[in-house]
């Protein structure tokens, strides 16, 4: 039994363009707000995976060979359907995420405007890298650069940006000529279906062949067997770091596969002494706390000066005890909702103790938030000593998926790179001060794929790259650069006379060809 209304077809698969129901109540999620709800239910069959890549795999020459004009009208299209449909996508990401309302929309919005990035041409655009070009290698001989499609591209999305993370694969790749198959989280799979079924509808008046998109559903035995099939040609993943991890050892015999992963991250925000303190404390809740701090940006490391931190660290506790929860449908202004579950909130509430029990210091407690029913809980602030890679340290180099903030003070700029640099993730990092030789090394020495000055770790222009390294990712950066993992460069060259070069040592005469 579904409650999401918003959704054309019932729970379903979407394979070689046919929708086919999945009844049962296997796979179920749930409204973090009003837990008792369940938005989504149906018991998948692994075996779907096989029909699914088949599909893409039959529909991968037609699409490939359909000219860029008729892969752009198809987009357009879906672009048309995503702007009509936004209102409801909003109401879906809030009814199965528990994500505020005014995030939940800030999301939906992001869908139809990855078609403009995507499109977008000009010199620093993702379109012009993959476009044909070519030059004279002298006498009659040319040289030319093409790109083609890898293929079949497995997508494989998060829940906590449902819609925009898959999203942001899925266009270019349909751009560049690729056919899909798309496994959304278990934790969101309405979001996912409505995702597919926008592109459906696209596809089918575009006149596209069957199978360009297909849509399964499941838990991790689906997506395993998604990315070690034999059919596919790429995957392009968002989630966790054990994850992605364990979709590298699937693939290490299959160099020729594509994998583009962008994982989670331990980011650090670090405030100096003449940073404006307030611009920095804003910045830093915002990016710690939004979303239930379910961003793989979000801030979970703040380096603090000794020489301001009396001042920063309470503004910080103070701003984050004022921050208001509750149901993120609610008339009032509301900050965030609940997490995605009670497994979730329990991961945050045990990270503390552990934390604590290593040494650190609980400077604001996370609890349960009386009187609300769904899976709500207050932000978390611990003070540590250092940040270390020590696992028996209680700065770890750990990512808590949830409203947690980590302090540490330092007393210069080397410590504060060299904590902040504590850590195998390298997602996003942040510096807040007025000092340009300061912002200017910070950018030189910060590991990380997204570094900020005087803003927050969290939040990201689509119209630049987004990745990291380290656990955080492989060098992929999606974003402005999503094109680049959706296409590869074949080398050619040609030659138009009969300048076939005679080496030395070699001896052949025309006559012997007649």
């Amino acid at each position: 039994m579904t409650t999401a209304t918003q959704l054309t077809h019932g729970p379903a698969h979407l394979i070689g363009g046919i929708w086919s129901d999945i009844p049962g109540d296997s796979v179920r999620s749930h409204n973090p707000a009003h837990p008792a709800r369940v938005v989504w239910s149906g018991s998948p069959s692994v075996g779907d995976v096989d029909a699914a890549v088949g599909a893409a795999r039959a529909a991968l020459p037609a699409w490939s060979r359909t000219t860029m004009e008729g892969r752009v009208r198809a987009l357009r299209r879906f672009q048309e359907i995503a702007k009509a449909r936004k209102d409801d996508l909003a109401e879906l990401i809030c009814e199965e995420t528990g994500k505020a309302m005014w995030e939940s929309a800030a999301e939906a919005g992001l869908i139809a405007g990855k078609v403009d990035i995507t499109l977008e041409e000009g010199p620093r655009s993702g379109r012009h890298r993959v476009e044909t070009f070519e030059f004279d290698l002298g006498g009659s001989k040319t040289a030319r650069c093409h790109f083609r499609p890898h293929g079949v591209m497995a997508v494989v999305g998060p829940y906590n940006f449902p819609a925009h993370l898959p999203n942001g694969h899925i266009v270019p790749a349909l751009l560049t000529g690729n056919t899909v198959v798309f496994k959304p989280s278990d934790k969101a799979p309405a979001v996912g279906q409505m995702l597919a079924e926008m592109f459906d509808e696209a596809l089918r008046d575009s006149d596209a062949p069957a199978g360009v998109v297909n849509l399964v559903q499941g838990r991790a035995d689906v997506a395993s067997r998604l990315v070690s099939h034999d059919g596919i040609d790429g995957i392009l993943f968002t989630g966790s770091w054990p994850v992605g991890r364990k979709i590298l050892e699937a693939n290490l015999d299959r160099p020729g596969r594509i994998v583009a992963l962008e994982m989670g991250g331990n980011n650090p925000a670090v405030i100096m002494p003449d940073a404006d303190l307030y611009q920095a404390v804003v910045e830093v809740v915002r990016c710690a706390f939004n979303t239930t701090g379910q961003r793989c940006t979000s801030t979970r490391r703040l380096i603090v000066h000794e020489q301001v931190a009396d001042r920063v660290i309470p503004a910080i506790v103070k701003a984050a005890s004022s921050l208001v929860i509750g149901d993120p449908r609610s008339d009032q202004p509301v900050f965030m909702g609940p997490i995605i579950s009670e497994e979730a909130r329990s991961a945050v509430f045990a990270a503390e103790r552990r934390f604590a029990e290593r040494g650190g210091r609980v400077i604001l407690e996370s609890t349960a938030v009386p009187g609300l029913e769904g899976w709500y809980l207050t932000p978390s602030i611990v003070g540590v000593d250092r940040f270390a890679l020590d696992a028996d340290d209680s700065g770890c180099d750990e990512e808590v998926f949830g409203p947690m903030l980590r302090i540490a003070t330092v007393k210069s700029l080397d410590e504060a790179i060299e904590q902040a640099n504590a850590t195998r993730y390298g997602l996003s990092a942040s510096i807040f001060t007025a000092d340009q030789a300061a912002q200017e090394r910070f950018l030189t020495e910060a590991r990380a794929g997204c570094v900020n000055i005087n803003c927050g770790t969290a939040g990201a222009s689509s119209k630049l790259p987004f990745g990291g390294l380290g656990f955080s990712g492989n060098h992929r950066p999606a974003g402005a650069f999503s094109m680049d993992y959706c296409a590869y460069p074949v080398a050619t060259m040609i030659e138009a006379g009969d300048a076939a070069t005679v080496a030395q040592g070699m001896r052949v005469e025309r006559e012997w060809v007649g």
